[in-house]
């Protein structure tokens, strides 16, 4: 098979260029990727457009976050640092000094603020099992496959704390009142005369108002946590032949540890800030002084004895004493599932 003399290869400069981005031109890459600066300034200019529309909507919030939260913590750290002295026996004109860290000295050392702590203290390791375990009891329950009427009881369990906690407090003291409760006479009935204003039971008395209180709310955050759970996991471990309990305490409550651990942590940030539930009962017993808690305390100093530099130490030292346990119960509840 011969070749003609006039099918010689052509010089490949003699071809025609191919159209669209296959020119010779794109693959030396001279005219063609000058183009892709242009993009990546554009997408530059696009992300910086992102991130101020970003800020301007959270600036809103900006403000409000630094005027209630971050400036009033700067403002009470900045009072704990100083104290107001009076020249001459006490009764000359107040002058403000700066006093280091002896506030805070005072506040550690102080018997009262201590016995506060450890009052609170004590009533956290009764009161916040027993309400996150009613809490838990409920929300299973309510998430049962027997279970009837389940909006009802999903309203009724979560309408006391609907109730502000004042009045909660009040209505309460009227059924603790010797001489016109209920319950004392009901406790006499059956042979047992119970004082729930005595030094003995306060503690508790206070403790039963706050679970009525908070245990439907909790129960809330666990049934929502409980209904975000598969459906196919129960139905393989029915095939498996598990029980109800079984599938409650295997596959339930192992899911449900996140939202547990939550309710938890607003549990200890309630229970250290104790406050309105012994203020509202204060002046129907006197098992109750004014520096029960550390906050009456340090709303006694305040407002009490217009000592804003001590109750500023005290509101200070709660609330990094309130971060640690926190932190401290997050990082025990997350070490397992870690």
């Amino acid at each position: 098979m011969t070749r003609d003399a006039d099918s010689s290869p052509v010089p490949l400069a003699d071809l025609p260029a191919p159209s669209g981005d296959q020119g010779p031109d794109r693959l030396a890459g001279a005219p063609g990727r000058e183009r892709r600066p242009s993009r990546g300034r554009s997408g530059s200019r696009l992300a910086a457009r992102r991130n101020r529309s970003a800020a301007v909507l959270l600036a809103p919030f900006g403000v409000l976050f630094l005027a209630v939260f971050v400036i009033p913590i700067g403002y009470a750290v900045h009072q704990s640092l100083f104290r107001v002295e009076r020249s001459g026996l006490g009764f000359g004109a107040p002058r403000t000094v700066f006093a280091g860290l002896d506030n805070y000295t005072r506040v550690l050392t102080d018997s009262t603020f201590l016995k506060g702590v450890g009052r609170v203290l004590v009533f956290g390791l009764v009161q916040v099992p027993v309400m996150l375990g009613l809490a838990l009891l409920l929300a299973l329950l309510l998430d049962s496959q027997v279970a009837r009427f389940k909006r009802f009881f999903r309203v009724a369990y979560f309408l006391p704390f609907a109730i502000p906690g004042v009045i909660a407090a009040v209505l309460w003291a009227f059924l603790y009142m010797p001489g016109i409760s209920p319950l004392n006479d009901v406790g006499r009935s059956i042979g047992a005369d119970v004082d729930f204003l005595s030094h003995d039971v306060i503690l508790f008395s206070i403790g039963n108002i706050v679970t009525w209180s908070w245990t439907g709310y909790n129960m809330l955050i666990i049934y929502t946590s409980l209904q975000s759970v598969p459906k196919e996991l129960y139905e393989a471990a029915e095939l498996d032949g598990c029980s109800g309990f079984r599938i409650a305490w295997h596959i339930k409550v192992p899911l449900v540890r996140p939202a547990l651990t939550l309710t938890g942590v607003f549990s200890i940030i309630g229970t250290l800030q104790l406050f309105g539930e012994p203020m509202v009962l204060r002046p129907m017993t006197a098992a109750i002084s004014s520096n029960y808690t550390p906050v009456m305390l340090s709303y006694q100093a305040a407002f009490g004895l217009n000592d804003y530099n001590f109750a500023a130490a005290v509101a200070v030292v709660l609330a990094l004493a309130t971060f640690a346990l926190s932190y401290g119960f997050l990082r025990l509840s997350t070490r397992g599932s870690r």
